[in-house]
């Protein structure tokens, strides 16, 4: 099967490179702010036009001498703006063809220069979009960019949609042949979120887990703001590594960019399988990670919990056994996780996640027979009967699992309502004795049934 097409949006910061790669995607993917440097991490979406399909990437603005020509930098961007580079250079260097996108009403700059001479000697086929040409009469102002001597220069509008159709015309012409079927394997992959507070280690995570710097990794905090998808494949099994911004507390969250890429973190959860709850264990545990818990309780997401930095911990024989008692004991509402101490930096036990990422996802997967469920129930109701509640007894009829991921049980009973969700806990553990279901969530549900309907 051929490869689909990959397109990256280049450019320096604040010309507009999220609103077109939004337009282009059909969607609101990317975070769009007047800030320069909003975008870093390269952002990586799905697109279609006139039949042919391809990948576009969105990439941090290029600015290799701040502030010529430009819209000046935000202090902190400008400490990302190595990495941001390297970012969109990696971009380039995968792209079948780049879209080079400039600011038409502020004409050619030193920075544009600067880009268009990456882009010469990448010799990747270019098309030069003029953006914020909203009106007819300025499309004149494209034609000074031919001087940058890229590629075809096309005026267009990103936030109104004006000439993006007749661009993306001219680009499908430019990419090579895709014979082949799009390859929907995605959704048999594994998907897999990188949660937690920020500056926990989640980006350099990504990259020791994939081998390659394929996020940025910096020691401040806040450097992701996108969720950023990464396919990875291992013993040939598909994984899609989902890196996401560091989630704070709802008080502490900033209005602006940062509220929206917590909004992109949380939504990812949507779409994973299994959550990697990253912890520092040079802090310790915090209120923040005990709110990104309380999220994937919510979400009745897989999950596993990664006590990162471990290698920097001064330790003695009893710190594990220590430590994994005060996680337990914060997030006894995941009681299910499993608990793995490693170093992202260093590479220690990162080997061992994959592995119990697959243990985790065949969990949320896993049924136990119905015979075999109601025995366990049985005997589970004889060792420990509900207690009684007004002089009213509860009487366990029937039980089967409804539902996978996550395993779903239905209880039928004759007084749902007497069930104390103290007895829920001990149903729940005596089917994890039998099934443990690692790394999943399972939910007990308890309905209805009279004693005449039964049998």
């Amino acid at each position: 099967m051929s490869r689909i097409p990959l397109v990256a949006l280049v450019g320096r910061p604040n010309v507009g490179k999220s609103t077109l790669f939004n337009r282009i995607v059909g969607r609101r993917r990317a975070v769009v702010s007047e800030t320069p440097g909003t975008t870093r991490d390269r952002l990586y979406e799905d697109a279609e036009w006139s039949g042919v399909p391809f990948h576009v990437a969105d990439t941090g603005g290029i600015e290799l001498t701040p502030g010529w020509g430009s819209d000046p930098l935000s202090e902190d961007s400008s400490r990302f703006m190595e990495g941001i580079v390297q970012q969109a250079r990696i971009a380039i260097q995968d792209a079948d063809a780049v879209i080079f996108v400039v600011d038409g009403q502020a004409g050619v700059t030193a920075a544009d220069r600067e880009v268009a001479e990456i882009l010469r000697r990448s010799q990747k086929p270019t098309i030069v979009a003029a953006n914020k040409l909203e009106s007819a009469r300025l499309w004149d102002n494209a034609y000074e960019f031919y001087e940058l001597a890229v590629g075809q220069v096309m005026a267009i509008s990103a936030l109104h949609g004006t000439g993006v159709g007749d661009l993306l015309d001219e680009l499908v012409e430019l990419l090579p042949e895709f014979t082949g079927e799009i390859d929907d394997e995605e959704d048999d992959a594994i998907k897999i979120a990188i949660l937690g507070r920020p500056n926990v280690g989640k980006s350099t995570l990504l990259n020791k887990l994939v081998g390659e710097e394929r996020a940025i990794v910096s020691p401040l905090a806040g450097t992701t703001r996108d969720a950023i998808d990464t396919r990875l494949r291992w013993h040939g099994e598909e994984f899609v590594l989902i890196d996401t911004a560091g989630i704070r507390r709802r008080g502490r969250i900033d209005p602006g960019v940062e509220k929206y890429s917590v909004l992109r973190a949380i939504k990812a959860l949507d779409r994973a399988d299994v959550s990697l709850l990253l912890l520092d264990a040079t802090d310790g545990i915090t209120a923040q990670d005990t709110h990104v818990g309380g999220m994937l309780q919510e979400e009745e997401s897989g999950v596993i919990i990664l006590v990162n930095k471990w290698d920097a911990v001064e330790k003695d024989t009893h710190s594990v056994a220590a430590f994994t008692e005060e996680v337990r004991r914060r997030f006894d509402f995941l009681s299910f996780a499993p608990i793995l101490f490693i170093s992202a930096q260093t590479g220690q036990r990162v080997s061992k996640i994959l592995p119990l990422v697959k243990e985790v996802q065949e969990a949320r997967h896993r049924r136990i027979p119905t015979g075999r469920l109601n025995r366990l129930v049985r005997d589970a109701v004889a060792r420990h009967p509900p207690p009684a509640k007004g002089g009213q007894n509860v009487k366990f009829f029937y039980t089967t699992q409804a539902e996978t991921v996550p395993p779903t049980f239905i209880f039928f009973v004759n007084k749902p309502e007497l069930i104390h969700f103290t007895y829920e806990r001990y149903l729940e553990n005596r089917i994890r004795e039998v099934e443990p279901f690692t790394g999943t969530p399972i939910r007990l549900r308890f309905r209805a049934r009279s004693e005449e309907r039964r049998g």
